[in-house]
């Protein structure tokens, strides 16, 4: 199973895209830290610096990551086709 589910778009995970390079995945209830970082450099070949997880009020894991790369977070973005 899958770690990751998709990335959470909204206009505030925008700003922070914007100001602070994070991006916002949904991520499955039982994923650690550890697999989401290892997950997301495997698959987008990006240095992940650190991955804050919190729980939404629907009961959904969603994690927010900062890259190394101060670029990559728009990257990445851009080879899912929503940037």
């Amino acid at each position: 199973m899958s770690t990751l589910k998709h990335p959470f778009v909204t206009e505030k995970a925008m700003v922070l895209l914007e100001n602070e390079n994070k991006l916002q995945f949904m991520v499955s209830n039982k994923a650690t830290k550890k697999d989401i970082k290892r997950e997301l450099e495997k698959v987008f070949d990006q240095k992940v610096k650190r991955v804050h997880t919190i729980m939404t009020m629907h009961g959904e894991k969603k994690a927010i990551v900062s890259f190394e790369n101060e670029k990559a977070a728009e990257e990445i973005l851009s080879r899912l086709g929503i940037m």
